[in-house]
């Protein structure tokens, strides 16, 4: 196995509170505290203590994040950290997913559809292919890495090690990539696809835009290249070469002939159980459906939901766990979850929503009860597998905070929960102040706001004339607006964003909304067009929270913020105020009638953390500078470094010609420059999938 080390590059140093922070962190880790918590305001640099602690430990490592384009901006930034190391991007393949279901009350049935994303895919085969054969590894994986997954020990088995001079047959390589879920083609050439050309055999790896050719002499490897599958260039000729699965869900075909008798007994009681029940419906159909399996299985090794079966296949017992992404690393590896407060109640979830869906198909005879135990991992499962887990979030729940306390009552000299307040930039967490939401309201919230003792918003308040919420909200617009800065408005739905986004435009103020009803790409480009200053206000509902950087905002203004729930909990004020954290003269007005426990606990935490910034501000004489950051033009060309290059490139020129392709060459061109967009997408690249997104439509006027 490789013994690389991990090699952190950046241009950054450890600054503010970071050395102590990745200190702790480290010394936890060595004096094996099993729970830790970094509490990292936003702006602080949470990702370089991380990729810094990495570079001490030295160890495989996992980090979960709660959605996809916050993964994918999580990988491109340890990307950059780590250029000599091998980091994956490990999330669900699906474009679209529609999982199989039955709805009783309407006796419909719904077919699993889905279309899977190549490229995505791809990464996911590279995650699992590093860790069988390296150590210098890290995975930034979405909640899908608790999903079942093909056997490790199976993958590695069935892998097959190619040596030049040494005795291994054509045909013999052919049976072998059959068996490794490769489809042979003599036309198309694609990922997961090989083809023979007499004694030569290419075949176009899961994990790589490039190609293996493999050429023979007889019975014996005559050398083996790395191609460029597109244009057969050779970029490489080593002496040896792995070529892994082309899924990652395979098995020993042996292991599936030993499964078939089991699945048939199993197939046997079920049968028997409905037609005791007296539902021979079920019992016929059941009966069909499996046995159609089972002879698909038997002609190809391979059958529509296979992974049903895979409790069999695995030789597992009733009830037992999958494998997953987490079993195909070594036993000493480091897990990060960022923002945990989001990421750890997504996996304690998961679980519950899958066998409630699975439970009905098996009740009704369209699966056997096998396909239970294809299933996510349980919470206190995920737990069991567990070496070192830092949480890292501005905002840690109670679990992260108790978990990491236990540690904090054995030992003080490391590990627990610690706090990363100080951004590099000396920035200061934004001031609150609570305005009521009706001018005759005042008194009311001043004598809420004195029952919880609040005396910095009380003084605020006594001396400010008081206006109604919105004829309030239009003075602030206009204050931070004539400076140059932006805001942000939050609401409670849909209806007030729009309608108030449409009063403050009839006043001429510039103004967009901003929902989950608004498309991936055109919510990009309208944070985009705040920034440039084509909008000064976005009025916006839960989309204005963790991962928005938006360095121009100075002022964000919470409506209803006393209606208490999710979007109005503690955590969700401190994250929304957050985003007024990365201006100078930021701030933040929560309107509200009286002061909950939620606006308390975020207001007191937000004025502790503001006052530790200053003094350290003080102490080091710094002064608070707003962070800048570059805006990229939307119609900028797609300049990647290394083969992606190529393959955007490539993607374009093939465009120019698109009048003299043939109809089935412009459909192909179509399919993948929708798949490299929505893989844009996924990536947090949403000007070049914008990008895209308008050559795609320009082409396919010209059809």
């Amino acid at each position: 196995m490789n013994i690389s080390v991990f090699n952190l590059k950046s241009q950054y140093k450890p600054s503010g509170d970071q050395p102590q922070a990745i200190d702790l962190l480290t010394e936890g880790i060595k004096s094996d505290a099993r729970h830790q918590t970094l509490l990292g305001v936003t702006g602080s640099g949470k990702t370089f203590t991380m990729a810094s602690v990495i570079q001490n430990i030295q160890k495989p490592t996992l980090i979960i994040s709660h959605n996809k384009t916050l993964a994918a901006q999580l990988y491109g930034e340890f990307k950059s950290f780590f250029p000599d190391n091998a980091v994956s991007y490990f999330v669900s393949y699906y474009d679209y997913y529609q999982p199989e279901a039955y709805v009783p009350k309407r006796d419909m049935y719904i077919e699993k559809e889905a279309d899977i994303n190549e490229s995505i895919e791809r990464y996911r085969s590279a995650a699992t292919q590093s860790l069988l054969t390296r150590r210098d590894v890290i995975i930034v994986a979405s909640v899908s890495c608790i999903y079942g997954l093909g056997n490790p020990q199976d993958y590695m088995d069935l892998s097959r090690r190619i040596v030049v001079n040494e005795n291994y047959s054509r045909n013999k390589l052919i049976r072998h990539l059959g068996d490794l879920q490769y489809e042979r083609s003599e036309y198309d050439f694609y990922s997961g696809q090989f083809r023979v050309r007499g004694d030569t055999i290419d075949v176009y790896t899961a994990a790589d835009e490039t190609a293996v050719r493999v050429e023979f002499f007889g019975d014996e490897v005559e050398s083996v290249k790395i191609i460029n599958p597109i244009s057969g260039e050779v970029l490489d000729t080593p002496e040896e070469i792995t070529i892994f699965p082309a899924k990652q869900f395979v098995t020993p075909y042996e292991a599936l002939i030993n499964a078939i008798p089991v699945i048939e007994k199993d197939l046997k009681q079920r049968i028997k159980f409905f037609k005791k029940e007296g539902r021979d419906l079920e019992a016929h159909r059941i009966e069909q459906r499996v046995n159609y399996d089972i002879e698909m299985l038997r002609e190809t090794g391979y059958c529509s939901g296979i992974e049903n079966y895979s409790r069999y296949i695995e030789n597992r017992k009733p009830g037992s766990p999958p494998s997953t992404l987490l079993d195909y690393y070594p036993d000493d590896w480091l897990l990060f979850i960022d923002e945990s407060h989001m990421t750890i109640p997504q996996i304690r979830g998961m679980y519950n929503g899958d066998r409630a869906r699975k439970e009905i198909l098996v009740d009704y005879g369209f699966r056997l009860p096998s396909a239970l135990d294809n299933r996510p991992l349980k919470f206190e499962e995920f737990c069991k597998r567990l070496n070192w887990a830092v949480y890292v979030s501005a905002t840690p729940s109670e679990y992260e905070i108790r978990k990491s306390k236990r540690l904090e009552s054995k030992t003080q000299k490391s590990g627990g929960i610690i706090e990363q307040l100080i951004r590099p930039t000396g920035l200061l967490d934004p001031t609150i102040e609570v305005r009521p939401s009706e001018s005759e309201k005042k008194e009311r919230l001043l004598s809420s706001l004195k029952d919880e003792k609040l005396e910095n918003q009380i003084k605020a308040l006594e001396n400010r004339k008081c206006l109604n919420q919105i004829d309030d909200l239009i003075t602030e617009i206009k204050k931070v607006t004539s400076n140059g800065n932006r805001a942000l408005v939050t609401t409670l739905t849909k209806r007030m964003a729009e309608d108030l986004a449409a009063y403050l435009k009839d006043i001429g103020v510039r103004v967009q909304y901003l929902h989950s009803e608004v498309d991936t790409v055109e919510r990009v480009e309208i944070l985009r067009d705040l920034r440039l200053g084509k909008y000064d206000v976005v009025v916006g509902i839960n989309l204005l929270r963790e991962g928005l950087d938006l360095p121009e905002v100075a002022l964000v203004a919470i409506l209803d913020a006393d209606k208490e729930g999710f979007l109005r909990s503690d955590v969700s004020l401190v994250q929304t105020a957050g985003r007024a954290a990365r201006h100078e003269k930021g701030y933040v007005v929560m309107y509200a009638d009286s002061v909950t426990g939620s606006m308390k606990k975020a207001i007191l935490e937000t004025e502790r953390r503001r006052s530790i910034q200053e003094d350290h501000n003080k102490k080091h004489n710094i002064k608070p500078t707003s962070i800048k950051k570059e805006i990229r033009d939307q119609l900028e060309r797609i300049e990647e470094k290394g083969e992606e290059k190529k393959v955007d490139e490539d993607l374009f020129k093939r465009s120019e010609s698109f009048a003299a392709l043939s109809p089935k060459d412009k459909k192909k061109l179509l399919n993948d420059l929708e798949l490299q967009m929505l893989l844009f997408s996924d990536m947090l690249e949403f000007e070049k999938a914008a990008e895209l997104r308008d050559l795609i439509n320009d082409l396919k006027g010209k059809k």
